[in-house]
């Protein structure tokens, strides 16, 4: 399994606070006008489910397979031409800060992994600035 991981982002909310917010899925829909319109399109959300359309890639749905309170939400792909998993995860630093990190873990061969780790890695960077801007 190949592993690519954003960088550490501090948030000035309890992790609680956090988490909860994450968890739901749904609490996304406020952010919505934030994602790139030009790279990002269809994009729709429930309590447990993201579905998202981006360029060249396609059509992807994330579900959440597992949470674990206040330090972790993981997510896996129902719909991608790459399957993957995500997690999202959290540390408290303070009693109104925490950091957060998103790492994606997915099977593809070294050939691949020389085609997706840039644009991966730049992708895990926007989503985890996006993350580490709302008001929790």
């Amino acid at each position: 399994m190949n592993k690519f991981e954003s960088s550490v982002k501090v948030i000035p909310y309890s992790q609680e606070c956090v988490y909860e917010k994450l968890s739901d899925l749904s609490n996304l829909e406020k952010i919505k006008d934030r994602l790139p319109q030009d790279k990002v399109k269809d994009v729709s959300f429930d309590t447990d489910t993201l579905s998202f359309s981006v360029a060249p890639v396609g059509q992807l749905t994330l579900k959440i397979v597992e949470r674990e309170p206040c330090s972790c939400i993981k997510l896996e792909t129902t719909n991608s031409p790459l399957p993957f998993n995500l997690w999202i995860q959290l540390v408290s630093a303070s009693e109104e800060e925490c950091k957060m990190k998103i790492t994606i873990g997915m099977e593809i061969n070294p050939f691949m992994k020389a085609m997706v780790q840039k644009p991966l890695q730049e992708g895990l960077e926007k989503m985890v600035d996006m993350l580490s801007l709302i008001d929790y």
